[in-house]
């Protein structure tokens, strides 16, 4: 290549290549002043430029070709008539212009003109074309092969560089490339189709210098194309996925043997994808991926067709069958191809019968969903939301929901399938068209933008320059406009915005229509169509599902109408729950609760988040579905997180002052309380499964509405009491246990022991009497049904047995009586039991007291080694008797293996030890003890890691087995629907049930072995 001149082009010529299109002008300049373009007319050069989408690389390799290929100058110098096939295709793919840079031979094909409707270039003609170059017999049913080796697969990859240039000649060239796409897509698939066909011929000729021919002869392969290939829709770039299947010829004993026709085929499937990938003189094609077989890539390269047969029928998941739904074979023997076909369609088209292919279809959209980059969300075309895999999924779902009954759509490209499914009613038509068209649109801009360098990618380019190349390389040979960066992205933006609702449109409108007898072009459902349909997509009793949602829209109502609109995405959100049929009951009776109430349907309408939200509490959690039914007004704080933030103890202390004064009859004041605790159990509960709470804040705010309760039961309690017989005593209620430790869970006992002093010179046993009678007020004002009943209440339970003596000791005690109980007759378990005790409500001078006796006896100065052996005699006792019979102890969330007892067994018992002279561990907290005992050297900081760990989340999953089933249960959940639920609370993401086992299994086993380790010194 010669030198440019060190003289500037005339600057004036600026102006003018800015109109052309050039980016870059300065650099423009310097490769118009090279001198391969003496003999070039610069205007002609510059009229042919200009259709060019970017003329700054189009520039740079029509110098480099002028280089390699003089004459091409009396090509641009008869205008763009002649030219504008070469200025198109060079500037929307630098990658083919550099191919035929290395390979001059090929720019005969610049010589085709442009059409307006390019014809489609006929399968045969690739697979003549290929088989030709690597030597082989292209009318042979098994090829001949020919050449070997690098030279082989070098020929191979220039032939199906020359063909692919042809495509993208009549792609850039056609008048309206959307509607052309198509095309391309098919042509892009025969031609990979040809080049695994030419590759199986030199790995045959390859093969049979390894093996005797005759053998190699007798063994068959066939190449099933999956994905885009198989469908006939493929990019220009692309791995190609493929299932192999194997076969031998006669069985008259001179054959191959099995295990050696194994080798051979899986030595054909090998030498196949190394004739397409492996390095030589011209670069590799693309990916042979074949992991979608049978076992992924720990399963045979290739197998029987019987094996792949019996693979399906017994260890098969739902989302393989989903995969094959475009398998066709492409390449290889013909015959045992079909024969593949024929054997495997059943099993697609009954996969939507299968158990677990709701479950199946809602993994297979989450594994796409996590294979994108969160860098790289925004700019996903295919993965992102409103994207290309949107489109396909919803369309494979309605085929596979459909296509049991129906052959009619049993398709395979999503463009066909589309219109099948249009055609056959189960699409409304202006649906289909619209997203039709989207979807053409979008691979549309994913061929453009991976024509240019020929690179696997998905991703918008983020410069603007790069940007505005792929505008311009979109428009059509008749479009005259200047497309420009800013113009694409609001197109995407505008189409991505359409595609993310068609889930919902095609999926509901239609069976909308049908439900409620409304008027949708081009849809007609069945009955059978509407059951099917909200079965694939996770309802278990669609008959009900039916009645449910035509309560719901029936009718002219404005709630109906709101509802008509809005239920699509509704019931999309439901799906995604653990249990719809559940979800849509729940929301029925909501609806029904809040009947036309404004607020409600406003925020169904304007607020994304909080109908999500609701969505997944109604299908997930019976016990907030149960309390939000009873107080539906509750349902406008999912809108606003301030709403939903737990109220302090302060607050609803005052609040339930508040009410006190105003109901002075103790029946009414008390049932306002325990309005309160409901309400307020209601908000912690939303906030908890917003997301919005995490297990130590959900633990305190239950723990201090359980107190405010408490509290205010006794002071309505005193002032019966008192008003009846005077003040002869004073009273504490101290909180033990879980409510000591302000650690309790949803509708968790009270454990609580009471403490009384006379008042002034009142008779001690007059005032032990009040004191009772006042106590005993106090728990019956909490338990008996009030008038008019609290409907969904979880009574709070008053639990009194950790007191001295248990059942068999008197209810009630001084403070003296509690000072000589303990100097006397306490055990050790007992004193490790104090280290719970939390005064909660009651008089602060008995309050004083109380703790004046208990501190030295769970803080003492010394804790022998005689007591140390009975507490852990005392663990293995409780471990031994109290767990539950048949229980898993891997399971046990409180009593197993690992589990809450384990570390909160050791965090009292190092506080029995160690809290006399550890200030922070004098606090009846779990965690808070422990962080103590680390910061003060007692306990590893990975030691304390693994206990906290493990104490949070089986405290999260015990939490989470209420909020699921309303009921309480300390074991980890067996059902899988339920163990869902519990790591959706949890935190984990959908589908996390597996995940939550496993990590609680494995958090368990490490917080056990730390137990074992220094609660017995093993």
């Amino acid at each position: 290549m010669t030198h440019p001149p060190q003289s500037a082009p005339d600057p004036l010529a600026s102006g003018r290549l800015i109109k052309v299109g050039f980016e870059d002008t300065a650099n423009a300049q310097r490769w118009l002043g090279f001198g391969e373009l003496e003999d070039v007319d610069v205007h002609r050069l510059l009229e042919g430029l200009s259709v060019s989408a970017s003329p700054d690389a189009a520039l740079q390799l029509t110098v480099r070709l002028l280089e390699v290929a003089p004459e091409l100058a009396e090509r641009i110098n008869a205008g763009p008539e002649e030219s504008e096939t070469m200025f198109r295709l060079l500037g929307a793919s630098e990658a083919l212009g550099e191919f035929l840079v290395r390979r001059p031979e090929h720019l005969d094909l610049l010589a085709e003109p442009p059409a307006a409707e390019p014809e489609e270039i006929p399968a045969a003609e690739f697979r003549t074309a290929l088989l030709t170059a690597v030597g082989a017999d292209p009318a042979a049913r098994t090829p001949v092969a020919g050449s070997t080796g690098e030279d082989a697969h070098a020929a191979l990859r220039v032939a199906y560089r020359r063909e692919l240039t042809r495509i993208a000649i009549r792609d850039v060239g056609a008048l309206y490339p959307s509607d052309h796409m198509p095309a391309v897509g098919r042509q892009l698939a025969d031609l990979a189709a040809a080049a695994l066909e030419a590759a199986l011929a030199v790995s045959r000729a390859e093969a049979a210098t390894t093996w005797a021919p005759e053998l190699v002869d007798r063994v068959r392969l066939a190449v099933v194309g999956m994905g885009k290939c198989g469908a006939r829709e493929l990019n220009y770039i692309s791995d190609v996925d493929v299932v192999h299947v194997m076969g031998v010829d006669g069985d008259d004993g001179n054959g191959p043997g099995a295990a050696e026709a194994t080798n051979i085929a899986t030595a054909l499937a090998a030498g196949t994808a190394r004739a397409i990938m492996a390095r030589a003189s011209e670069p590799p094609l693309w990916e042979v991926d074949a992991n979608l077989r049978p076992e992924g890539k720990d399963g045979p390269l290739v197998r029987t067709l019987d094996s792949h047969v019996r693979y399906y029928e017994r260890w098969a998941e739902s989302w393989e069958f989903q995969a094959l739904l475009k398998a066709r074979p492409i390449a290889g023997d013909p015959a045992l191809g079909a024969a593949y076909q024929d054997a495997i369609r059943p099993f697609v088209w009954r996969s939507s019968a299968r158990e677990g292919f709701v479950e199946s279809v809602q993994a297979m959209r989450r594994r796409v969903t996590d294979n994108i980059r969160p860098a790289d969300a925004e700019r996903q075309i295919k993965l992102g939301p409103g994207g290309l895999r949107d489109v396909e999924f919803t369309v494979q779902l309605l085929q596979l929901v459909h296509g049991r009954a129906d052959e009619r759509v049993r398709t395979q490209a999503t463009t066909d399938s589309l219109t099948a499914l249009s055609e056959c009613g189960y699409i409304g038509r202006k649906d289909a068209e619209q997203f039709n068209a989207h979807y053409r649109w979008l691979r549309l801009l994913e061929h453009r933008i991976q024509l240019f360098r020929l690179r696997r990618t998905h991703l918008m380019p983020r410069a603007e320059r790069e940007l505005t190349v792929i505008a311009r390389s979109l428009r059509g040979a008749a479009d005259t406009a200047r497309p420009s960066a800013d113009g694409l992205l609001d197109e995407w933006r505008k189409v991505k915005r359409s595609v993310r609702g068609m889930h919902e449109r095609i999926f509901y409108r239609p069976l909308l229509a049908a439900l409620a007898h409304l008027p949708e072009t081009g849809t007609q459902l069945s009955a059978e169509s509407v059951r099917d349909r909200l079965a694939a997509l996770g309802y278990r009793d669609p008959k009900a599902a039916v009645r449910h949602i035509e309560s719901l829209t029936r009718g002219v109502s404005r709630r109906a109408e709101i509802l008509r609109t809005l239920l699509p995405v509704l019931l999309s959100w439901l799906a995604d729950g653990v249990d719809a049929d559940a979800g849509l009951l729940g929301f029925r009776r909501l609806s029904e609760s809040l009947g036309t109430t404004p607020w409600f349907l406003r925020m169904l309408r304007d607020s994304n988040a909080a109908a999500e939200r609701l969505c997944q509490i109604l299908s997930s959690s019976r016990y907030v579905t149960d309390l939000l039914e009873n107080s539906p007004e509750a349902t406008a704080w999912l809108g606003n997180d301030d709403d939903l933030c737990p109220v302090p103890f302060e607050t609803l202390w005052t609040e339930i002052r508040s009410q006190m004064a105003r109901h002075p009859d103790p029946g009414e004041a008390v049932r306002m309380i325990r309005l309160i605790r409901r309400r307020e159990e209601l908000r912690v509960a939303l906030a908890d499964t917003s997301g919005l709470l995490e297990v130590d804040q959900v633990v305190a705010a239950l723990s201090d509405i359980d107190r405010a309760c408490i509290l205010g039961a006794l002071h309505v309690a005193e002032r019966e009491v008192y008003h009846r017989s005077g003040r002869l005593a004073d009273v504490l209620v101290v909180a033990m246990g879980r409510q000591g430790g302000r650690e309790i869970g949803y509708g968790s006992d009270a454990d609580v022991m009471y403490v009384y002093a006379p008042v002034g010179d009142a008779d001690p046993a007059a005032a032990r009497e009040q004191a009772s009678v006042l106590l005993q007020r106090m728990v019956q004002l909490l338990k008996a049904p009030c008038t008019p009943p609290i409907v969904a209440e979880r009574v709070l339970e008053i639990d009194n047995d950790l007191r001295p003596e248990g059942k068999q000791g008197p209810m009630v005690r001084s403070v003296e009586s509690y000072a000589e109980y303990y100097a006397r007759w306490a055990q050790t378990w007992e004193f490790q039991a104090l280290t719970r005790a939390l005064p909660i409500a009651g008089s602060d001078e008995v309050a004083e007291a109380f703790l004046r006796v208990v501190d030295p006896r769970r803080y003492p100065q010394e804790f022998s080694e005689q007591q140390l052996l009975e507490i852990r005699r005392m663990k293995a006792r409780v471990e031994n008797e109290r767990m539950p019979r048949g229980a898993d102890p891997s399971r046990h969330l409180k009593l197993g293996r690992g589990g809450l007892s384990d570390v909160e067994w050791l965090v009292q018992t190092l506080q029995l030890q160690h809290a006399h002279r550890v200030e922070g561990m004098r606090t009846t907290g779990t965690l808070a003890a422990l962080r103590a005992a680390e910061e003060a050297g007692l306990v590893a900081a990975e030691d304390a890691a693994a206990l906290a760990a493990a104490w949070r989340l089986a405290t999260a999953v015990r939490n989470g087995n209420v909020l699921r089933t309303g009921r309480s249960s300390d074991a980890l959940p067996g059902k899988r629907a339920d163990l869902e639920a519990v790591a959706r609370w949890c935190g984990y993401p959908h589908g996390g049930a597996g995940t939550l086992e496993e990590d609680y299994l494995r958090t368990t086993r490490k917080a056990r072995a730390v137990f074992e380790r220094l609660f017995y010194g093993q």
